[in-house]
């Protein structure tokens, strides 16, 4: 399958028992709720997905899981977070053999690469697969930078086809458009910025807040994109609070409280992740309950 790098793509988190091992019971329910609101790919294994803390042989297992529940109808991708080239050589390929449809990467991980350095490292990675790749670009929590310079040079490599845009500088949108037209897609994967990216010409969403609340996030998406625009603000202004617990250190904390509180998730985290407590968690089931009391009534958005 190739990818189509429009839409709703879930960065989907990893679902664990309370004895620290994978739910994939509770992770199918989630699964099924997004591919059932209409989601337009599955991410999995990202900074939501608790990709620091999962072992090979689970990064595995989700990849498999995940290809057997979407049966199909969407593409699957995993995510390569690694310290070294040959480990994200490594990745791609068992990602290849698991049946994933694509790669999210990220930057090598702790050294602080230079500009060629990270060149070097996604095109090695890119040269040894098939797969096609989104580059994951978000300086703000991973510390370097992939500039449109770097862009240019990695678009030599057919299989580079989209960028995951979380600098938070809103124009980057039109700067990538302008530099390199359709040939790299981009996907906004910064939930407070997100409908404000796909107006200025994003493809798509590598969404967070999407793993509790499917169906408002994908409506976001159609209702702006069929010319609805101001069905998609009204949604999009009652969704602002619960999307900025995407932005904030405990982001996987946060969204999975909310995907407890609409029924599709539990809290589980993996150590040195702790569940919420005291003021903090009072604070964030607050804003889930304020947006559960107003959860707005949808359009018929799957057949705009």
């Amino acid at each position: 399958m190739s990818i189509q790098w429009k839409g709703v793509m879930p960065a989907v988190t990893t679902k664990f028992t309370e004895q620290d091992t994978l739910d994939l019971d509770m992770f199918a329910v989630n699964i099924n709720a997004q591919l059932e609101a209409g989601v337009h790919g599955i991410v999995l294994g990202g900074t939501l997905g608790e990709a620091s803390t999962l072992s090979d042989a689970e990064k595995s297992t989700l990849t498999q899981e995940t290809v057997k529940l979407v049966d199909g109808k969407v593409p699957v991708l995993i995510n390569i977070a690694e310290q070294t080239t040959k480990g994200a050589i490594a990745a791609a390929h068992t990602a290849e053999r698991d049946g994933a449809t694509g790669l999210m990467m990220l930057p090598p991980m702790r050294y602080k690469a230079g500009d060629a350095e990270v060149v070097a490292y996604f095109k090695a990675v890119a040269e040894s697969t098939s797969l096609p790749i989104m580059v994951y670009n978000n300086p703000v929590d991973y510390k370097i930078e992939v500039t449109l310079d770097m862009f240019d040079q990695l678009l030599a490599c057919d299989n580079i086809e989209a960028v995951k845009e979380s600098t938070r500088d809103i124009s980057n949108v039109t700067r990538i458009k302008n530099a390199f037209g359709d040939r790299l897609k981009i996907m906004t994967g910064v939930d407070t910025l997100a409908l404000e990216s796909l107006l200025m010409g994003a493809d798509g969403w590598i969404a967070g807040l999407v793993d509790a609340f499917p169906a408002e996030t994908v409506a976001i998406y159609e209702l702006q994109k069929a010319g609805r625009i101001q069905e998609a603000i009204a949604i999009y202004r009652w969704f602002l609070p619960l999307l900025e617990l995407d932005i904030n250190p405990k982001l996987v904390q946060n969204i999975k409280l909310a995907e407890v509180h609409t029924g599709i998730g539990t809290e589980h985290v993996r150590a040195p992740r702790l569940p919420l407590s005291g003021e903090e968690r009072a604070h964030v089931l607050e804003v889930i309950k304020k947006g559960l009391e107003s959860r707005p009534t949808l359009p018929d958005y799957k057949n705009l």
